[in-house]
């Protein structure tokens, strides 16, 4: 019988084969658990916290661990619901990696995926070799949107990014991005030959693009001429709303990516964005095969799609990416890796995990006094700080990205997950 003066509890109320909302004892075995953690006692669950749904994350009444171990193969419900599982460690229990399963599961791509797929910089390269990208974006009043892509794109290895944007705002791109060129919106088919299709390797459209008939106008300009790889996001999503149709037919097979979040893409889909959130992992799958494109819907998880049905989820990240902007460095990181690779899925993938794991990064690069007040946190007190972080910590924190060695498997860990963000407002 448990005193209330435990440092640790295990939960195992529930596990994978339930669904619905805990009731009666085990609704009460719920509550008591999270007493005890109030009371500074820290939670390890075993294969999921009581109370999550492991298929889709609902947690109406739901332990709050500080250590999820699960067993065989990461849960979907884990993924949808990080706030509640704290650390998470996948353990082999003989199975083997579940990825070599063959029943068409998403991968979960890590640091060894993307360190396999990232393309050598070679000793002897230049900026050519390193690719040129155009960013297409910045209406007046959001500059900004173009100059954090172009950030993120020149700390994402780029050998040159171009940010083509309003006369009103070249002022603040130069001022701002001292390594990128600026260009201002070409107004007629040479001047889109002249800034985009005879200089650049690749293009991103969107950051800070604006709304409206003339910027839908101005994309199906640009990309009825420029015919290579484009990554496509924010407002030039929004300006084909329930018209995918018709964007299909503008990309006509390129190497393409579109970037959208839940919003933007229920509106490309014509469908609600609850309908989006109850099937994130397979939503995608349709739409990529209609635009003939990669589809990488933003969110946690983030989940990808390509048009021949192959599938990946990311994990990486954390709240810090919940503010305006942050879509425009990962157009940025995207951008450079679809210019260097040739397979686009694995290029938006890995600019996912190095978009997601730079958070993390920003999130736990304080120094020696905050360090110390963070090890003084009580037990109740889950995940890396947010707020104090900004998308300028995530950017500085890239270039600790690229060099960071892939960290060796610790058996019988197949694949772990920090935790993040804050506690979920119901403590159950």
């Amino acid at each position: 019988e448990p005193t209330g003066a435990e440092d640790v509890v295990v939960d195992g109320v529930l596990g994978t084969g339930t669904s619905g909302a805990p009731r009666g004892a085990v609704l009460d075995a719920i509550r008591r658990i999270m007493a005890l953690k109030a009371d500074g006692a820290a939670i390890a669950s075993l294969d999921i916290p009581s109370g999550v749904d492991a298929t889709t994350g609902d947690a109406l009444h739901a332990v709050t661990a500080d250590l999820t171990i699960t067993f065989g193969t990461m849960k979907r419900g884990l993924l949808a619901a990080r706030a509640r599982c704290g650390h998470i460690a996948v353990v082999d229990i003989g199975l083997g990696a579940h990825a070599t399963g063959g029943d068409g599961a998403p991968e979960l791509v890590d640091h060894a995926w993307v360190r396999e797929r990232i393309p050598a910089i070679a000793a002897d390269a230049h900026k050519g070799a390193r690719r040129r990208i155009a960013i297409m974006g910045g209406a007046p009043g959001m500059a900004g949107a173009a100059i954090l892509a172009a950030r993120a794109a020149l700390k994402s290895g780029v050998g040159m990014a171009r940010a083509i944007v309003d006369p009103a705002s070249l002022g603040a791109v130069q001022s701002s991005v001292h390594a990128a060129l600026a260009h201002a919106w070409p107004e007629d088919d040479d001047a889109v030959r002249d800034s985009i299709c005879d200089w650049a390797h690749a293009l991103v459209i969107g950051p800070g693009l604006g709304r409206g008939s003339a910027s839908r106008g101005r994309v199906e300009r640009v990309l009825s001429l420029w015919r290579g790889p484009v990554v496509l996001d924010a407002d030039v999503l929004t300006a084909f709303t329930g018209d995918a149709g018709a964007l299909a037919a503008l990309l006509d097979g390129r190497k393409a990516l579109i970037t959208p979040h839940v919003v933007e893409f229920a509106r490309l889909a014509d469908t609600s964005a609850d309908a989006v959130l109850a099937d994130r992992f397979e939503i995608g799958r349709a739409l990529a095969t209609k635009l003939g494109c990669v589809v990488l819907l933003k969110g946690t998880p983030t989940v990808l799609h390509a048009p021949d049905g192959a599938s990946v989820v990311v994990a990486t990240g954390t709240p810090v990416l919940a503010t305006g902007g942050s879509g425009d460095l990962l157009a940025g990181i995207a951008g450079t890796l679809v210019a260097q690779m040739d397979d686009p899925l694995d290029a938006a993938a890995c600019a996912a995990w190095v978009h997601g794991r730079a958070s993390e990064l920003a999130s736990a690069g304080l120094d020696g006094a905050a360090r110390r007040d963070r090890s003084r946190r009580s037990a109740t007190d889950t995940g890396s700080p947010i707020r104090g972080i900004t998308l300028d910590d995530v950017v500085s924190a890239l270039a600790r990205v690229w060099s960071m060695p892939v960290a060796p498997r610790r058996p019988p860990v197949l694949a772990e997950l920090p935790a993040v963000g804050d506690r979920p407002s119901d403590q159950s």
